[in-house]
């Protein structure tokens, strides 16, 4: 698959970081220059980096390997989840469980439990009950839905996960680190690039960014599975 050109990551603002002010340290690497207050991303960085993430997500997923994608940021949500639909991988765009990862026993429980409900929606089960009852089993299953409708099919933990923002997902990407999940995400100029494995430099805010790296790696899986 060709990777798009510096220009058209330019034209997606893929190149605008965060205020000069919030840079985080270990990010200036990337950082090509500055202008009215603002970092401005290398993107020939952004490309290099996006090149050696892609063979990775390739590699994994021909080995078949599972990438979870995880977005939760409000600009995010509806792009990570298409993306992930598109190429047959498990999503989070809600609320992080804490022990997703490292106590994944109990959210396969939870998932367990969210397929019991939907099958039991759907063969009639609950017409049985009163409404109320019925009303607080719906309450129950959109929640699950919420939080672990997008990994319902996922048995085991991921062999990668795919991340737009490495400070709003913090939680997660600790979570990963912890129980060894290599992690490739968007790298803005306020983040650590070195808590990711694959730390690609890009706008994580501007929705045609987090739109042009998140379906690159969808297709690059989507290509890769056929």
């Amino acid at each position: 698959m060709s990777l798009p050109t510096l220009e058209e990551l330019l034209k997606k603002g893929v190149h605008f970081g965060h205020k000069t002010s919030k840079r985080y340290p270990k990010a200036s690497s990337y950082i090509h220059s500055e202008r009215n207050g603002i970092h401005i991303i290398d993107l020939q960085k952004t490309s290099d980096a996006l090149k050696e993430a892609l063979a990775f997500v390739e590699k994994i997923t021909k080995a078949g390997g599972v990438i979870l994608f995880i977005g939760s940021k409000k600009q995010a949500k509806q792009i990570v989840k298409e993306a992930a639909d598109n190429c047959g991988m498990p999503y989070i765009v809600g609320r992080w469980l804490g022990g997703t990862f490292t106590n994944f026993a109990n959210i396969v429980k939870l998932t367990k439990k969210l397929e019991r409900l939907e099958k039991e929606e759907q063969d009639g089960t609950w017409d049985m009950y009163i409404k109320k009852e019925q009303v607080t089993f719906k309450k129950e299953m959109n929640k699950l839905l919420d939080t672990v409708g997008g990994i319902k099919s996922m048995k085991k933990l991921p062999q990668a996960i795919f991340v737009v923002d490495l400070r709003k997902e913090k939680t997660a990407v600790t979570e990963a680190n912890k129980v060894g999940i290599p992690v490739i995400a968007m790298s803005d100029t306020n983040v650590n690039p070195e808590v990711a494995k694959y730390p690609i430099p890009a706008n994580d805010d501007a929705i045609k960014s987090i739109e042009v790296i998140t379906n690159l790696v969808s297709e690059t899986i989507s290509q890769a599975k056929q």
